[in-house]
């Protein structure tokens, strides 16, 4: 997205964390298409990518004031909300009723709070890490995960070869992994 484009939605993100009614229509007009399509490619059924972009925005709309444009740009935002949604749905549907109780639920939910104190750490050493890869692997890395692009649509959009677009991923996430589980 051009930066023009990304200041509006930022525009629009701020106003919306003020209670501002038609910025959110904007922000909705501008970005619906695209988080649809990322949610279809996730869930894949129309419905279910129905329900999760009511999800998605009504999310957007209660947590907009959390947005911070120092450590994402809006799209990248609005993408990482999007995909655990429709991943959260896509694990609603694997688990069965007999496959959880009430002491189950609230071990997972005690779970989540301790991995939550240690997300704002990894979340820091990520974008530290992100920050040694070429900009080419970067912007490979984030346009596979944030928009849940395949190594084919990659090499089209990026207008590079389908072996340099899996050879770009793969180095991306060998230094990925490297940096993480060592601070290289």
């Amino acid at each position: 997205m051009q930066d023009s484009s990304q200041e509006q939605l930022m525009g629009h993100l701020t106003a919306c964390a003020s209670g501002e009614g038609v910025a959110f229509e904007r922000l909705y007009h501008a970005t619906s298409a695209h988080l649809y399509a990322q949610l279809l490619r996730i869930v894949r059924e129309e419905s279910a990518a129905q329900d999760c972009l009511q999800q998605v925005y009504l999310r957007v709309w209660q947590t907009a004031d959390r947005y911070d444009a120092s450590r994402a740009k809006p799209m990248t935002w609005l993408s990482t909300i999007t995909r655990n949604i429709g991943i959260d749905w896509l694990r609603r549907q694997k688990r069965h009723p007999e496959d959880g109780d009430d002491a189950f639920a609230t071990l997972a939910n005690d779970v989540d709070l301790a991995a939550a104190s240690d997300l704002e750490q990894q979340s820091q050493a990520l974008h530290e890490c992100l920050a040694i890869l070429s900009a080419s692997q970067r912007q490979a890395l984030e346009k596979a995960y944030f928009e849940g692009l395949t190594h084919a649509e990659l090499a089209t959009t990026l207008t590079q070869p389908l072996g340099t677009i899996k050879s770009w991923i793969r180095r991306g996430l060998e230094r990925l992994k490297a940096c993480m589980s060592h601070g290289i």
